[in-house]
């Protein structure tokens, strides 16, 4: 797919562009999403905040990315184990590691990161800002 097309199929993970560990994890994911499938907002972004509203998530104090695959929201380890799935090769084996443990387990020691990731990862003064490389990705 390309153009517009590829465009409206395309999943986006809306992330905290100001914390360390999700900036980290976005670059991670556009570097081996070979196949462009990803597109990327900040939550601090007017589109991205947006998303987050539409999704009954709080974008002053989220607990989760979020990644919309057409109509669907996953949050949580489910979008985490979403995105590794379409990176596909080793990614996908990884992503059954993950779904292998019970969802009411993963989950809340997710919620706990997330809740703490600012503490345990560090918080940038401003925004992500992705470079001119990859900038044609991001909701705006």
């Amino acid at each position: 797919m390309t153009g517009d097309s590829a465009r409206m199929n395309s999943k986006i993970v809306v992330f905290d562009g100001v914390c360390v560990l999700c900036s980290r994890w976005m670059q991670f994911v556009f570097r081996r999403d070979r196949d462009k499938q990803f597109r990327f907002a900040a939550m601090q972004s007017e589109r991205g905040r947006q998303l987050m509203l539409q999704h009954g998530m709080n974008p002053e104090d989220p607990m989760s990315l979020l990644l919309l695959e057409g109509e669907r929201a996953y949050t949580d380890t489910e979008a985490i184990i979403r995105v590794l799935r379409s990176l596909g090769g080793a990614w996908k084996m990884r992503s059954f590691a993950i779904r292998i443990v019970p969802r009411f387990v993963r989950d809340p020691l997710y919620r706990r990161v997330a809740r703490h990731r600012y503490q345990i990862f560090g918080k940038r003064e401003t925004c992500f800002i992705p470079t001119t490389e990859v900038a044609d990705r991001f909701l705006s």
